[in-house]
């Protein structure tokens, strides 16, 4: 058996990345230890996980011109995660108060509801939730 465990997600800096994904989606901080780059360089494991989650996201801050260049566009302007909620609206809500980049307003889809919203890097989510009873 096998499962996806962990996912990267590049960032300038650690700490302005993992308040974002604790403070504001909610997220676990599952580690954060010091590491070393394959030529002996430090920097941190950062591990984020939305909570009951299996797969989490390693944080890994921009290391060189070409890392750099990515950050924000890892998925070349699609979304490239999702995060699935239970209550869409208590979710949209407290992110908007938060301060989270909603770069289309909120639709509902057949399979639910749905809106974009950008990362602390600009990288493209999509924040789902259940369709609306009617």
């Amino acid at each position: 058996m096998a499962h996806l465990s962990l996912v990267a997600l590049v960032v300038k800096e650690y700490d302005p990345a993992i308040d974002f994904f604790v403070r504001i989606l909610r997220f676990e901080l599952v580690e954060d230890v010091p590491s070393l780059t394959n030529d002996g360089r430090s920097k941190r494991w950062v591990v984020v996980r939305a909570p009951g989650a299996a797969t989490g996201i390693l944080i890994a801050k921009a290391d060189g011109e070409e890392q750099e260049r990515i950050v924000g566009n890892q998925f070349a302007g699609r979304v490239g995660f999702f995060l699935q909620v239970d209550d869409f609206s208590v979710s949209y809500d407290r992110m908007v108060a938060a301060g989270v980049t909603f770069v289309k307003p909120p639709r509902t889809e057949p399979y639910g509801r749905v809106a974009v919203f950008l990362d602390i890097a600009g990288n493209k989510w999509d924040l789902l939730g259940p369709a609306p009873n009617t």
